[in-house]
């Protein structure tokens, strides 16, 4: 495994830095105050807009699509890239095209839907002209086990019909989201993996009912679209709405979130680089007690800690990336649930750490790291629970170990 940094990433990774550090960081500011005062704070804002156009025009435009519709950069160049724009999660990966939800949305897309399907939503994605969000977990289940997925969706004809509850669908109140991608179960098929189906609803289809934007530790994700509740009510839309095949939904799923969770695990990589950075300022330019907070034994262990559990981190994502440029998601399992595991809570304690080294300042609104704090901690839950991935990876060892001649 050899994880040295390409000339391309590198050649990337500078524009990248360049960009955050002339355009998105002295923009963090100007978008909140834009979302206090906006008619509609879902709406983006003019610096925003400005942002894309500076991303498009320096060439850091979707880079996290591997595909042809991408710039075919490897998940392990990509890595280095996007562990930049994690640095500022709630700004960078709009800007350049590469946030959550759009991301899997265009993946799965790329990697499933019809010529036509493409050409309509596809494409528009990955101009940003719309917004999209994915429609999986349910108000009334653990939908932590995704075959409790219970919207029904029922062929009617040449047409589908569907009927449920959605919560928790990124995006949704984003006024540019225009499509939504339903899983829900299709059949009931003895195999509880057949029985679900993605279907490409357009949000202005009579019976959608987007309401009720949830926050996050508080937290409304303006510049992201934010997180709602979303009732379907006999939705009908064309059997060509159909993404792949009948029965392949929850498939479909699961590669979606395998890419999705590793592009969240290296975003969270730079919040924690950034937390620290702040954090060694910080203790640099204060005094307590008569003696500089840096020179604080206690204060040096945690700044030691913290970039000993980066590193680790980083290390198993970057080996996650190549095996999946390499062997694919199903022969990655182990790392894609160890590095889901192991990485949200690493940011949480180091970006605990520095919001404790900032004192009441670090709660407030004159840094970024309770934000930073909020996108961590919610991504112990988003894209599996950590009990879901403990368990997944324990029976994976557990089999490995038992199958090994002793």
């Amino acid at each position: 495994m050899d994880f040295t940094i390409d000339a391309r990433s590198l050649e990337l990774a500078e524009r990248i830095e360049w960009f955050l550090n002339e355009h998105v960081y002295p923009a963090e500011p100007v978008v909140a105050e834009q979302i206090a005062t906006a008619r509609d704070p879902w709406a983006p804002g003019p610096v925003v807009t400005r942002l894309q156009a500076v991303a498009r025009e320096h060439g850091l435009w979707n880079l996290f699509l591997t595909g042809p519709h991408g710039p075919g950069l490897t998940n392990l160049q990509y890595a280095p890239l996007a562990e930049l724009t994690g640095r500022s999660p709630g700004l960078a990966p709009v800007a350049t095209n590469c946030a959550a939800p759009d991301t899997g949305n265009m993946e799965l897309l790329a990697a499933f839907g019809t010529p036509d399907q493409q050409r309509t939503w596809l494409q528009p994605l990955l101009n940003a002209e719309i917004r999209s969000a994915f429609c999986m977990t349910e108000p009334q289940v653990a939908s932590s086990d995704a075959s409790n997925i219970g919207l029904r969706i029922e062929r009617c004809g040449e047409q589908y019909r569907l009927t449920g509850s959605k919560w928790w669908a990124s995006g949704a109140m984003h006024p540019a989201c225009s499509l939504l991608l339903v899983l829900g179960r299709s059949s009931d098929h003895e195999d509880p993996h057949r029985r679900h189906s993605i279907v490409l609803v357009p949000r202005d289809t009579p019976g959608v009912r987007v309401h009720g934007a949830l926050s996050v530790l508080g937290h409304l994700d303006h510049t992201g679209g934010g997180h709602a509740r979303i009732d379907l009510d006999n939705v009908l839309v064309p059997a060509a709405n159909l993404l792949g095949e009948e029965g392949a939904g929850f498939a479909m799923s699961q590669s979606r979130l395998a890419a999705g969770r590793i592009h969240h695990c290296m975003r969270l990589v730079g919040m924690a680089e950034r937390a620290l950075e702040l954090m060694c300022r910080r203790l640099s330019t204060r005094t307590a007690f008569g003696t500089p907070l840096a020179e604080n034994a206690v204060q040096q262990a945690r700044v030691a800690q913290a970039r000993v559990d980066i590193e680790q981190v980083r290390l198993l994502i970057l080996k996650t990336a190549w095996l999946l440029d390499t062997v694919g998601a199903r022969g990655a399992q182990a790392e894609i649930h160890a590095m889901k595991i192991a990485t949200p809570a690493m940011a949480c304690r180091v970006i605990d750490q520095a919001i404790q080294a900032h004192g009441a300042a670090g709660l407030g609104q004159d840094f970024p790291l309770a934000m930073l704090y909020t996108h961590a901690r919610a991504l112990r839950i988003a894209d599996g629970p950590d009990e879901v991935h403990l368990h997944a990876l324990g029976r994976k060892e557990l089999a490995r170990q038992l199958a090994s001649p002793k």
